[in-house]
Formats: C-alpha cells, sequence, structure tokens
C-alpha cells in the first residue's frame, strides 16, 4: 500500500499534462465536464495548448501538482514520475504500456516496472497500462478519451482492470449515477483495493463495484471488507474466473470440492463482499445498493399486469437465494376489495388491468402489497417506444409506484424485462425518489440476493481474520491412513477401533481380538473402494483371512470395528489455495462426493455457528434432520467434530497440505459420529 493518501490524486485542486494527443485530450475532458481547477500542460516544445500556458518541465510548474497524467513512452515515463514524486505530487497515472504486461514481447518490461516503482517512491501511482480515471463529482478527468459519464452529486464508484470495459460501462443508460471510473491497469503499486479504500472514504460514494482478474494478498481483500463494514458502504465484486478448470486432487477429493473460484465465492460471502458474473448484473446490483445499500432479508413481492410476467418472475427464483412469501392475511381483504374477484392472490401477483391508468386505485394496491414486510417490492413495468407510442399510462403507473413507497416508507423498485424498455430519464426520476430502476428479471434478483447476502454477512460479528500461513519447505508425505487417524483421534475426533496387521493370518487374529463384524483394509492405498481395497461387514476370522489374501498388499493391512449404518455421511477436507491458503470443505461424503455435487467451502478460521449454517445449506442436512420419518442424526456431535477437524487444520497450517475424511459417520442421535477413513498430506 501506498505510504501517501490517494485524496489529492483522486479529488484533485491542480492537474498537469504530460505529453502530446493524450494529454491534450485529458484537457478536454476536463472542460467538457467543468473541472473548476488549474490544469498544466507540460511539453518540451509547445508553447500553449487549449489556451494554456505550456511548461518545459516539473520544476517550471507553479506547485507540485495534485494529480498528473503521463502520457508519454515507457522510458520517459520513469523520469517524469521520478520528478514529481521528489517535487511532491499527489500521484499520478500511467498511461504508456510496455512494462510487466508485456514481457512475452519485451524482455525489459519487468525491470522497467520494478524502475518505475522505485521511481515513484510513497507517491500513489496507477498502471502502468492504464487509462486513468473519471471523477464525475468534480469533473476532474485523468481520462484521454470520450466516456458517457455526466456529473453527479453522489453515487457508486466502479473500479476494474480492463479501460476498455471502464469505458464501456460509462455508456450506460440505466439511470446509475456513477461517481468514480477508475482502471488500475497493472497494478504495479497501487491495487484495486488500495483505491477502492481510497474511494469509499469520499462521502458522496454510496456503493463501489470491483471488476477483478484475480485477487492479490488476501489482507488487502480483508481490509476493503472491513472498510465497507466500516463506512457502511456495500462492495460488489465481478470476477472472471468461473470457466477456468478446477485443480485436480492428486489423492482426494476435497482439492476437487474447494476448486480457487468456489474458494473465492465462499472467501467474499463471508467478508460480506458480493459478486456477481455479469456486467449487467454489476449494473443492477449497484444501483439497488446505491438506493437502499444492504437488504434485511431476501423477501420478495412482485406485482405485474400480466400472468406471463408473473409466471417468468417465479421462474426466475428457482435456484436464488430469494424468496416469493405468500401474501400476509391482513393485505388479502385489502387487494380483494381493489383489485376485484378475477384476481388470484399471489405473490408474484397478476393484478390484470382493472386498475390500469387509475391512479388512485393502481397507488392503493400497490400500496396494500408492500405492507406486506418484504424487503424489495417490485412492480414490472415495460415502457413503450417513445418515438411511436404514448407513455402516459405508464408514467402514471410509475407515479403510483412512488406514492405507494412514500407513503408505507418500503422498498420498491420498478423493473423492466428489458433494458431498451426503461428509458433513461424515468429511470432518472425513480432513483430520484428512492425507487429503484431495474432492467431485466434474472439482473433484479440476483441484485436482490447480493444485497440480501451482504446484509446477512454485516448483522454478523465481524469475521476473524484469514488464515493464509504459507506451508513450510519440505518434502510432501502421506501419511498411512492408521496414521492419519492417530492424529485426527488426538485431535478430539472418534474414529473406529483399529489394528494393524502385516499377513492374513494376522489381520484375523487382529479382528478376533477387536471383535465381529469388522471392516478389512489395505494400506497405502489412496481411493480403496475403486481399487477392491476395502471389504466391509466380515462376520469371522476366516472370511478376515481369505479376504486379505486376495488383496495385493505390500504395505499391511488395516483391521477396524464395524460402525452401525449412519444417517448421513460427509466429507470433510481440508486444502491449500494458491492465494487464500488452507480452506474446509463439508459435503455429502461416501459415494455421493460425485454424485450429489453438495458442498460448501469455510474460509479458516471457522466458528462454530458457521458451521452449523453451512451444514444446513447441504442437500444432505435433510437426512440429518430426519428425512421422511427416518432417524435424526447427531447434529451436535456432527458440528464439534467438524470443529475439531478445523481446529486441527488451523494448528498445523505451516506444514498441512491436504486433509480428508470420508466419510465422516453421522449416526442416530445421541451416538455421536465417526471418521472411518482419512487422509492426510503434509510437509516433512
Amino acid at each position: 500500500m501506498t505510504s501517501r493518501p490517494l485524496d489529492r490524486l483522486f479529488r484533485p485542486q491542480t492537474i498537469a499534462v504530460f505529453g502530446g494527443r493524450e494529454a491534450r485530450r485529458v484537457i478536454e475532458q476536463c472542460d467538457r465536464m467543468g473541472f473548476a481547477g488549474e490544469i498544466w500542460p507540460v511539453h518540451p516544445t509547445l508553447d500553449e495548448v487549449l489556451g494554456r500556458r505550456c511548461y518545459r518541465n516539473v520544476s517550471e510548474l507553479p506547485s507540485p501538482p495534485d494529480a498528473a497524467f503521463v502520457g508519454v513512452n515507457r522510458s520517459l515515463t520513469i523520469e517524469i514520475v521520478r520528478s514529481l514524486s521528489a517535487a511532491g505530487g499527489g500521484g499520478a497515472v500511467c498511461y504508456a504500456s510496455g512494462f510487466s504486461e508485456a514481457v512475452a514481447e519485451l524482455a525489459d518490461g519487468a525491470d522497467l516496472q520494478q524502475a518505475l516503482i522505485a521511481a515513484a517512491g510513497d507517491m500513489p501511482i496507477l498502471g502502468p497500462n492504464c487509462y486513468g480515471f473519471i471523477n464525475g463529482l468534480d469533473g476532474a478527468l485523468l481520462w484521454p478519451d470520450q466516456h458517457g459519464m455526466m456529473r453527479v452529486e453522489r453515487g457508486v464508484a466502479i473500479l476494474t482492470q480492463s479501460s476498455n470495459i471502464a469505458l464501456n460501462l460509462t455508456m450506460q443508460t440505466r439511470g446509475l449515477p456513477i461517481a468514480y471510473v477508475v482502471t488500475s491497469g497493472n497494478q504495479a503499486q497501487t491495487s484495486l483495493s488500495d483505491v477502492a479504500c481510497g474511494l469509499l472514504s469520499d462521502p458522496r460514494v454510496t456503493a463501489l463495484g470491483l471488476h477483478v482478474e484475480g485477487f492479490g494478498e488476501p489482507a488487502a481483500l480483508e481490509r476493503l471488507a472491513a472498510t465497507a463494514r466500516l463506512t457502511k458502504k456495500p462492495v460488489v465484486v465481478l470476477k472472471v474466473g468461473r470457466s477456468e478448470q478446477a485443480r485436480q486432487a492428486t489423492l482426494s477429493h476435497t482439492a476437487s470440492l474447494a476448486g480457487g473460484d468456489a474458494l473465492a465465492d465462499a472467501v467474499l460471502a463471508r467478508l460480506g463482499l458480493g459478486r456477481v458474473e455479469t456486467l449487467p448484473a454489476l449494473l443492477e446490483t449497484l444501483k439497488l445498493l446505491h438506493v437502499a445499500g444492504p437488504l434485511p432479508d431476501p423477501s420478495i413481492s412482485s406485482m405485474s399486469c400480466s400472468g406471463g410476467e408473473a409466471s417468468l418472475m417465479a421462474d426466475a427464483a428457482v435456484g436464488r437465494a430469494v424468496t416469493f412469501r405468500e401474501l400476509e392475511p391482513r393485505q388479502l381483504p385489502r387487494l380483494r376489495r381493489i383489485l376485484g374477484d378475477m384476481v388470484t392472490l399471489s405473490n408474484p401477483l397478476d393484478y390484470h388491468t382493472f386498475v390500469w391508468g387509475d391512479l388512485a386505485r393502481q397507488t392503493e394496491a400497490f400500496t396494500a402489497m408492500f405492507e406486506g414486510g418484504y424487503a424489495l417490492n417490485l412492480v414490472v413495468l415495460d415502457f413503450p417506444r417513445t418515438d411511436r407510442c404514448s407513455t402516459a399510462d405508464w408514467v402514471t403507473t410509475a407515479d403510483a409506484v412512488i406514492a405507494a413507497a412514500s407513503a408505507t416508507g418500503a422498498l420498491a423498485g420498478v423493473l423492466a424485462t428489458l433494458p431498451e424498455t426503461m428509458p433513461e430519464a424515468v429511470a432518472s426520476r425513480l432513483i430520484a425518489e428512492g425507487v429503484v430502476p431495474f432492467c431485466g428479471i434474472d439482473e433484479t434478483l440476483i441484485a436482490a440476493e447480493v444485497a440480501a447476502g451482504i446484509g446477512h454477512a454485516w448483522r454478523k460479528p465481524p469475521p476473524l481474520p484469514l488464515l493464509n500461513m504459507p506451508s513450510v519447505e519440505g518434502a510432501v508425505e502421506t501419511l498411512t491412513e492408521a496414521d492419519a487417524k492417530m492424529e485426527l483421534n488426538l485431535a478430539g475426533l472418534r474414529i473406529p477401533k483399529g489394528l494393524i496387521a502385516s499377513t492374513p493370518l494376522q489381520a484375523a487374529d487382529c479382528a478376533e481380538r477387536i471383535g465381529f463384524p469388522v471392516v478389512l483394509k489395505a494400506l497405502g492405498v489412496a481411493h480403496k473402494t475403486e481399487a477392491g481395497a476395502v471389504v466391509l461387514n466380515l462376520k469371522d476370522a476366516r472370511a478376515v483371512s481369505d479376504a486379505a489374501s486376495k488383496m495385493a498388499v505390500t504395505s499391511g493391512f488395516l483391521v477396524e470395528q464395524m460402525i452401525d449404518r449412519p444417517v448421513a455421511e460427509l466429507i470433510v477436507g481440508a486444502s491449500r489455495d494458491p492465494v487464500f491458503g488452507l480452506s474446509l470443505t463439508l459435503g455429502a461424503g461416501g459415494i455421493f462426493v460425485e454424485l450429489l455435487e453438495d458442498s460448501v467451502i469455510l474460509p479458516l478460521p471457522t466458528t462454530r455457528s458457521d458451521i452449523s449454517e453451512a451444514i444446513s445449506r447441504l442437500k444432505i442436512a435433510k437426512l440429518i434432520e430426519g428425512y421422511r420419518g427416518g432417524p435424526k442424526g447427531d447434529l451436535e456431535a456432527t458440528v464439534t467434530a467438524v470443529a475439531r477437524a478445523a481446529d486441527y487444520v488451523v494448528m498445523n497450517a505451516a506444514r498441512l497440505e491436504e486433509l480428508d475424511i470420508n466419510p465422516l459417520m453421522v449416526l442416530p442421535e445421541s451416538r455421536g459420529v465417526a471418521a472411518v477413513d482419512a487422509l492426510i498430506r503434509r510437509r516433512r
């Protein structure tokens, strides 16, 4: 993180521009947006640019500039940045490319980037290889191109590594007020998290959107999340990478379940940072967060004058963490009186067209709906084309929504199913009235889901610091199942009674000592079921000896007590991610790992509360709760076992590479759990 604050760079009173064409464009854009400060062109030969006197170098400037746009070649960029830093400049945008992003083409690219960082010292720099930023609050632009933004008094900030995506986002016509657009390029010195924390300190910024290709240090992400929570300004992230192949497990299922992108989801959720997958969803979510901030819960009401739209709304909620809760009984008489007997009172609600064009009756109907205590109340409304059609009745409907929201104090949104059917002027007016103008059904429900998720995270205590301890040097060893279980038993997990044998006869003798029935396993085999290296429910010594004789074994046998039939089987594991370190994975275990694809990731360290919540999100949780009259599982013992496994991972974080308990058998109530198979890989 840079030593100097970013205030002067992003909210400058004086701007210096270095270079030719791009520098001239920066001045043009500042003039168009009405920048009230001073702009000082610096050029070796020109006397003036756009009516402003040119200076020859940094030393000639009237004072150290708050912000500088450096639009020259890469070598000269370093010299100018060094001069600006020495003079006490507030910060610089480095436009030139040819640094670390071009190492495949330019052998000196990485070295030049390091030289640029050294030249900057503690002066903040953006880039290199970036367009810079637009400050729509003050009209200050270090931006060498056209754009679609306008001056606003308050709004969201958008940060991205991609200058072209930033440019595209400025062209949105969805009514979203944008306070800042910032590009970071190579992030040689100042990261997106640094910038984000700086912008959140501006009281005029309401929410923040990030488009990232990858995360740097987890500590920077934690700092951003803490700043967002402290300032009560939510952050939503669009991170690319869902299509990347998940890391393949070498010896267990855990690593594939906890692929890097799934872990990123879990970390963001824990930190209270929302996540979306598309640019439209990013814009709609920012719109909701700008108007209302995080939602208290995921409940939604929906009204439309079409049964088709009501069905689309209901279908779009399938698989999403939002709910169309049933109408409250107290709402029904009023809605029936207003809408008549032919309307089916439900949520989503098709209110037909009996009140269409009637401001008073629409307002009363919407008011009755908005009084149901929903976190978000939607009215589906697609405006007609203004060049061919009259919009009078649609404006009346929007007026009714505004009036009902004002009367009830409820959060309302007008939802156009298509972006082109939400006129920008209407969207801007709705936002000014505290009503969210949504574009797209899916994007709207995503926005609600994300806003509710942030609200849920913020209502919990601040999360524990992430466990990101690097592993020690040394070769990786895989413990035998017996040794792995001994480690877990010392950590407080229950394991089946077992003995090790070298020969089939010894295995039979061990079984006699343990008591039948038993399980026979071959040591040194990772996936025992697939390899035929495990035999269950052996009931006498002869059966054990025969089964052992048929196994191709060189490392010996493990003979264990047979555990009674469980209520459910879980997988509990940990694997190391190159960015976020060790995390815990919970899921349906045994043969259901791949079949059900039912797993949850918990960043570490974790709490019993988080573990209980994670288990409740699993499909297999229904079995533990007593599915269709079946016995309930010992949930308390399950949470305790998972917590002890998590503690083991945290205590051994420096050496542990992978843990895989599969299955952890959940027995009926009061009978506990048992870890019947385990794998541990760690550094020597």
